[in-house]
């Protein structure tokens, strides 16, 4: 199944939300992925919530992804926060101590509260 990304924003907090939806296993759907991310940063977005409630596969590649796009927000002084991570997502994430570098939050209300 190909991923589907939808994306919105908070209106005036500067707070972009992306939705992937789908599995990411490093093909085209990871592409689309990174392509989101690239774009909402290179349009100066220092404050990004990623929900992947609707995702249900992140392999290696993908995860790369993530890593690479929070590497980018830190040197501009951004913040990636990511919401609503199924039970396999949420252990894949504590395995990969990837939990230690990514704020993770129930829902996008609460990662929208989190911004200072």
């Amino acid at each position: 199944m190909a991923a589907k990304i939808k994306s919105s924003e908070v209106k005036d907090k500067g707070i972009y939300i992306l939705e992937p939806k789908g599995s990411f296993i490093g093909g085209d759907e990871t592409d689309d992925l990174k392509y989101a991310i690239k774009e909402v940063a290179e349009n100066g977005n220092q404050k990004l919530i990623i929900d992947l409630g609707d995702v249900m596969y992140l392999n290696s590649t993908a995860l790369g992804v993530l890593i690479s796009a929070h590497a980018n927000y830190k040197k501009r002084e951004g913040e990636i926060k990511l919401t609503r991570l199924n039970k396999n997502l949420e252990n894949l994430f504590v395995i990969t101590k990837l939990s230690l570098i990514f704020d993770c939050y129930n829902s996008n209300a609460e990662a929208v509260d989190s911004f200072k």
